[in-house]
């Protein structure tokens, strides 16, 4: 799932607040409704909010969840703001949103490992990042999950930047490849290299989490809700946790569910959509699902600190939650 690193603007945030805000309480017995920024469109990566929705989990919690696609809108601000209670976001958009005093907090903790890998063609013998120095690769741009796991991976291997050529292709990282204008690519692991791979082409792929643990995607929400409803952020991680647990005991349950949600995936190849979600499971899964991972925490503020991207490292005792953990 696409995502950017947001230099956020609380202006923006204000601006788009009388058409989003979702703060407003809700009568005796009445459902909360609350519009939820996922930060890409309908996927069947968003199994585990189907299922919650579909089987009730939200609807226990007082909760009805109005998913909100629109790339517009900019979920980090919105939260950091106070005009909505949560939205889908990364470890690092959590980072330079405090880096710039937005008091936005990671309350549940969705994706376990950061799901970016870097795909080769096999020629090149690519197998450890070492191995790509020298190498011309193409992303997205230099922002987001894919320009954090690429360079995590380099440092980790001991290289800057400068060892390598980033080329900045947009979001065609399939196409690209495919047609073999860029040997090499950065995508994300439950989709680009499965659709390659269905494709019949040859690649090697590495992964960042085999290198480095970095906080990934989770749950947001912030410092004034936690203070002042924390029995709302406490229900909204126990329904996805449910949904997340029942997504990975039955894949294919998820897959009949999400068919609801995600217009015409069940016109789409459903064993490449049954391996992209079985792929993202593998993300998800925990020991206590929703558990953010202090290490990964540290392992991110210091990458982005190398990068330049905050001036100094983040307060951490306020940037994440195990609190709210089922």
């Amino acid at each position: 799932m696409l995502k950017k690193l947001v230099y956020l603007m609380l202006g923006l945030a204000l601006g788009l607040s009388a058409c989003t805000s979702s703060q407003g309480g809700s009568e005796a017995g009445a459902l909360r409704k609350i519009k939820l920024p996922m930060g890409y469109i309908p996927n069947i990566q968003y199994a585990p909010f189907y299922v919650a929705v579909e089987k009730g989990y939200f609807a226990e919690e007082g909760i009805e969840i109005e998913f909100d696609y629109s790339f517009e809108t900019d979920g980090v601000a919105l939260v950091g703001a106070g005009e909505l209670p949560f939205a889908v976001a990364s470890g690092e958009q959590v980072l330079l949103a405090r880096s710039q005093e937005l008091p936005v907090v990671y309350a549940f903790a969705w994706y376990q490992q950061f799901p970016i890998s870097i795909v080769s063609a096999p020629e090149l013998n690519i197998k450890q990042p070492a191995d790509l120095k020298g190498q011309t690769i193409g992303l997205p741009g230099l922002f987001g999950a894919n320009y954090i796991g690429l360079q995590a991976v380099l440092f980790e291997a001991g290289l800057t930047p400068d060892d390598v050529k980033m080329d900045a292709i947009g979001f065609n990282q399939v196409e690209a490849y495919a047609s073999g204008q860029k040997d090499v690519v950065v995508v994300y692991t439950a989709n680009e290299p499965i659709v390659l791979a269905s494709q019949s082409f040859a690649l090697d792929e590495m992964r960042v989490a085999d290198y480095v643990q970095l906080i990934a995607n989770g749950v947001i929400t912030s410092e004034m809700t936690i203070k002042n409803e924390p029995d709302l952020v406490r229900g909204m991680a126990r329904a996805l946790a449910h949904g997340i647990a029942d997504t990975i005991a039955n894949p294919d349950e998820a897959y009949t569910i999400s068919a609801k949600f995600v217009e015409n995936l069940a016109e789409q190849d459903k064993e490449l959509q049954m391996q992209i979600l079985i792929t993202s499971i593998e993300f998800w899964k925990a020991d206590k699902i929703g558990y953010s991972d202090p290490q990964a925490w540290e392992n991110m503020n210091s990458l982005l600190m190398k990068m330049g991207l905050i001036p100094e490292l983040v307060d951490l005792t306020k940037a994440f939650t195990n609190d709210f953990v089922p």
